[in-house]
């Protein structure tokens, strides 16, 4: 997620509860409890995006299959993340081992990460590539990329990484003006700021080859798409919920790409370029 500091009418964190998965805002930012019951949902940890309806088997998922094979770097970094403030914008752990296998799969070299925050799912890429593979990496705080840095750095691909500071759309408009750029990604995720999102895939459409693939991040924003009009949703997921139902919608019609929405994390989108 490329953000700052959250404006104050976004900073509450959201509560998922297994019942009825909804941000719902009850006034307090203390974790769900389930059926009554005084203890609370286990997956008020950071990086549960999961839309699963049992908390049960997404720790399953994560004990049997991701945390046994999850890099020693990336296990690290998820730790340090978990003790910052905005944790809940990390990316989950099972999405980070769906993309580094995604990578893999397409044989991704040159990559583009927009929001990095403090780089998990950016690790998570640079452990992919080759060795002589790239990422263009941008975001609006630096501060929160030099936490997970030096874990970067000594898990040896750092040099895989050119971090850019500052707000993406001018360094995609810069990019189109040269030629050089044009079809030239294999791999894009997008996890940063919704109401831009429409703005980015305009851009990266023609930023990536054909063939190469955009993942959007959070396109099912926790459940929050079906809610209905008057649900109490939390003040920033009902601000984004509107920018993220009009991507869906855009890419559903977009004739340029095939898609396929998986729920996995908080959902994401993977787009395929066709023409």
């Amino acid at each position: 997620m490329q953000l700052g500091s959250p404006p104050l009418h976004l900073q509450n964190k959201f509560v998922i509860q297994s019942d009825h998965m909804a941000a719902v805002n009850d006034g307090s930012d203390q974790p769900a409890k389930h059926n009554g019951s005084d203890q609370p949902a286990k997956h008020q940890e950071v990086g549960h995006k999961s839309l699963l309806q049992s908390d049960a088997l997404y720790q399953y998922i994560l004990e049997t299959s991701v945390y046994p094979r999850e890099p020693a770097p990336m296990k690290e970094l998820r730790e340090v993340t978990a003790k910052h403030p905005w944790n809940l914008m990390t990316t989950s752990a099972d999405e980070g081992q769906f993309l580094n296998l995604l990578l893999k799969l397409i044989n991704a070299k040159n990559t583009m990460e927009i929001g990095v925050y403090t780089g998990y799912s950016l690790l998570s890429t640079a452990l992919a590539l080759p060795e002589d593979g790239k990422i263009l990496a941008l975001d609006i705080n630096r501060e929160n990329y030099e936490i997970g840095l030096p874990i970067i750095q000594k898990a040896g691909v750092a040099h895989k990484i050119d971090f850019r500071e500052g707000p993406a759309l001018p360094v995609l408009d810069k990019m189109l003006e040269d030629e050089k750029f044009h079809g030239s990604f294999d791999f894009i995720f997008v996890d940063a700021d919704k109401d831009n999102y429409l703005n980015y895939h305009k851009r990266l459409i023609d930023l990536v080859k054909i063939g190469g693939v955009i993942g959007y991040d959070n396109t099912l924003w926790n459940g929050s798409l079906v809610a209905p009009p008057d649900a109490p949703l939390r003040k920033y997921v009902r601000y984004y919920r509107d920018f993220v139902l009009e991507l869906n919608k855009a890419l559903a019609a977009d004739p340029r790409v095939e898609i396929c929405q998986l729920p996995v994390g908080d959902g994401i989108t993977l787009c395929r370029r066709v023409c």
